[in-house]
């Protein structure tokens, strides 16, 4: 599981580089991110431009990701159309801000994907 983070001002983007984010490597994503969002900005911006599947231990880890975050906004760029319909089918569209990509969500625009 390969992810990678930049900061600007007051954002943290992390970036994962896998195409699947399912049970194989749900434990090991969840670690890593509660070490990327431990000591970074308030903002972090979770871009899964990469990431063509997610099963529900996938999505588990990016729910669980946002709990460990406490107090800190996770918001997520760059899903999918497959990715993004899990998000849907589950509701946790309406939990998380969704941004078209990772440059859009900088450029401030909280336009959820469609």
């Amino acid at each position: 599981m390969q992810l990678d983070y930049h900061d600007t001002a007051n954002v943290r983007t992390i970036t994962v580089h896998e195409d699947r984010v399912d049970a194989a490597v749900a434990i090991t994503f969840k670690d890593k991110m509660r070490d990327l969002c431990e000591d970074g900005p308030d903002r972090v911006i979770l871009d899964l431009s990469q990431v063509m599947f997610i099963d529900s231990s996938g999505l588990g880890a990016v729910v669980a990701s946002m709990k460990q975050a406490s107090g800190k906004a996770l918001e997520l760029a760059g899903l999918s159309p497959t990715v993004l319909k899990v998000f849907r089918l589950t509701r946790m569209d309406s939990v998380f801000v969704i941004h078209e990509s990772a440059a859009a969500a900088l450029g401030g625009g909280l336009a959820n994907a469609s």
